[in-house]
């Protein structure tokens, strides 16, 4: 059954995102009735957390609820996790409050750069608790929306994801360095 919504029309059965829960599928679309009101509702579950939602329909596009994102957008994304971080500035709270909303919006390409920003590579376990949740609520997200999306595992998924992160240039700093060469003489000399 598709909404009669022409902005959003999912269907029972789909898989769609909703930004403060991540991935869930469409199990129904009811009619209740909530203070005397007769509300269409989208019933959303969520197997990580064993969560059932409801979401009016009037309410779906407004709560960020979206389909699965593109292959391309799903490229796009995993190409910004390999790219250079953004400087840290500032005080802790704000950039954590910076990331989280990024997260909150549930676009795959803002979760990719939360991912790329906090990525330490293998000295992962160096952040503080607080970076440390942040990255991995952001990477079961995205893990579990570009396994969805790619028909992938979401094992095959994480391990997609952990290349495009390892290719970072940050983590790749030292053995960059050795590469290069000394200055701009070395290049007219060669």
């Amino acid at each position: 059954m598709a909404t009669k919504n022409n902005a959003l029309s999912f269907e029972t059965g789909e898989t769609v995102v909703y930004p403060a829960h991540g991935v869930g599928v469409i199990t129904a679309i009811e009619e209740q009735e909530v203070a005397g009101f007769k509300l269409e509702l989208f019933v959303i579950t969520f197997d990580k957390d064993r969560l059932t939602l409801r979401v009016p329909l009037t309410k779906a596009k407004s709560s960020g609820l979206r389909k699965l994102s593109e292959p391309a957008v799903v490229e796009q994304a995993l190409d910004l996790l390999s790219g250079k971080a953004m400087a840290k500035r500032g005080v802790w709270s704000r950039r954590s409050n910076d990331l989280q909303e990024r997260i909150g919006t549930g676009q795959l390409t803002a979760i990719a750069e939360v991912l790329r920003d906090l990525n330490r590579g293998s000295e992962q376990q160096e952040a503080s608790y607080s970076e440390q949740q942040i990255f991995e609520g952001a990477l079961d997200f995205m893990i579990k929306e570009v396994a969805a999306s790619s028909r992938l595992t979401q094992t095959e998924a994480r391990k997609l994801i952990e290349q495009s992160l390892a290719k970072a240039p940050h983590l790749n700093k030292a053995k960059t360095l050795a590469e290069e060469p000394e200055g701009p003489d070395d290049e007219a000399a060669a």
